[in-house]
């Protein structure tokens, strides 16, 4: 396979060369061998991509609600048309398993949920004889990172675009060939120039240019937690508006009357949702101690379930890790819970069998772990789960709530209405409850604690892009 070369960015409605010059590698993390470049942009260029939204912003913030749902449809129909194209590449750059289509389909989603969002939002609102208009923020500084490249891209865009907002997008370096097919699908559509523009490059770099620009009252991150400190760091002088979507370390607790062998089927979905490269993965097993055993006996069985294999094999669920430097963090971890005394219950350091090229890992499972050991207190971002022992109700609340997170949480129960208790009192922005999905791309997303501020998905991740302005009579 020849070596790919991506040398453009998309700035004011056109694909440029960047004024920076440092190449970097793209990896297929299946064989762990290179399959491209990209030219990455520098601040000169970030510059340009702020100023070219500042100068559509007008006219964009002065369109209607029809011609922003229209473009919004151009959009989507444009990435469908891309949908294949777009698979192979999170497949080849990413190594997310061909079963994984929901990578690519979520992206088309995101717009046909705003869609569906702005045709019903109230943009004005009377209380009293008091008008509040819902105004757009500005440019908006948008910045994702490489686990689900596609999705980031069309939800963040659509969103801020939607409120009549225009955009830089700083997408991560790493994914630049999925970034390449998004962003040739959107040109598609024919919007206006200068109102989304999309530059790769790095987050010391780039990032930072958009961060501290004071052109961009708006900063949507999402990411690890450490990036999202330093944003706000950064964006403290300007007192921007932030949405911060950061890590987690989701628990997923196993109630005293669940079915032993469904909800721990349940759990290592949530643990090992894409390849557990996954902010709301839920990588704390939280089981009761009368049945410790019995959830143990039945972790090691479902395992089966989960095969870590070469991602164009349809039985494949986990894929390997983005890189080597990411391969290296896990079994890093892997090895922090052994020295720190929790029990290899399944997989372990180094790569699964008959797997030696790539970035794979062993899915691991550790038994006895202690809320305060490492491997329960830090997101790993790769296959690594912790099974907890607790004693009752009040116990397991306890540790699900004993974390600097609050993202995500995850109740599996017979009694549909105990677990709603339960799920009530967990400090995180989600809590599923027996595996519920239903309407989660529309229902406000985001967290407690140290993982995030603000909310995204549907009224509430329009109302971020916007600010209130109340006119009194």
């Amino acid at each position: 396979m020849g070596i790919n070369v991506i040398d453009k960015i998309y700035v004011n409605g056109e694909f440029v060369t960047p004024h920076g010059t440092e190449m970097f590698d793209l990896f297929n993390p299946a064989i762990g061998q290179v399959i491209g470049q990209v030219q990455l942009a520098d601040e000169v260029d970030t510059q340009a991509a702020v100023a070219a939204a500042k100068a559509a912003l007008p006219a964009w913030s002065a369109t209607t609600r029809e011609e922003r749902i229209d473009a919004l449809r151009r959009m989507r129909d444009a990435v469908t048309v891309r949908r294949d194209e777009l698979l192979e590449a999170v497949r080849l750059e990413y190594g997310a398993p061909v079963r994984n289509e929901w990578m690519v389909d979520s992206a088309i989603g995101a717009f046909e949920d705003m869609i569906t969002t702005l045709e019903t939002f109230e943009f004005t609102r009377q209380v009293g004889n008091t008008t509040v208009e819902m105004a757009p923020v500005g440019v908006a500084g948008l910045i994702s990172p490489w686990n689900a490249d596609a999705f980031f891209i069309a939800d963040k865009i659509a969103t801020a675009l939607a409120g009549g907002n225009t955009v830089v997008m700083k997408p991560s370096e790493m994914s630049a060939t999925q970034t390449r097919v998004m962003t040739e699908a959107l040109h598609d559509a024919g919007l206006p120039a200068g109102v989304f523009n999309i530059v790769t490059g790095r987050g010391d770099v780039v990032g930072s240019t958009i961060t501290r620009h004071p052109d961009v009252p708006k900063i949507s991150f999402t990411g690890s937690t450490s990036v999202g400190k330093s944003i706000f760091r950064d964006s403290a002088d300007l007192v921007k508006n932030l949405t911060l979507e950061l890590g987690g370390k989701s628990p997923s607790i196993i109630l005293d009357d669940a079915d032993m062998s469904t909800a721990m089927f349940g759990a290592l979905a949530s643990g090992f949702v894409n390849s557990s490269q996954a902010c709301v993965a839920g990588t704390r097993i939280l089981v009761p101690v009368s049945r410790y055993e019995e959830a143990l006996t039945a972790a090691v069985e479902q395992l089966a379930d989960f095969p870590v294999g070469d991602p164009a094999d349809p039985a494949t669920v986990i894929g390997p890790m983005v890189s080597q430097k990411q391969w290296e963090r896990v079994q890093g971890y892997i090895a922090r819970g052994v020295e720190e005394g929790a029990r290899l219950l399944a997989g372990g350091p180094g790569k699964p069998e008959g797997l030696p090229d790539g970035y794979f890992v062993r899915p691991t499972l550790f038994a006895d772990v202690t809320n305060d050991m490492t491997i329960a207190r830090e997101e790993i971002f790769g296959p690594v789960l912790s099974i907890i022992a607790y004693t009752d109700e009040e116990n397991a609340v306890e540790i699900a709530n004993d974390t600097d997170y609050g993202l995500h949480g995850y109740v599996f129960s017979a009694d549909q209405e105990r677990a709603k208790r339960i799920a009530s009192r967990i400090e995180a922005g989600r809590v599923s409850i027996n595996g519920g999905q239903e309407g989660v791309s529309t229902l406000p997303f985001g967290g407690f604690k140290q993982s995030g501020i603000g909310r995204e998905y549907g009224v509430a991740g329009l109302e971020g892009f916007l600010e209130t302005r109340s006119v009194l009579v």
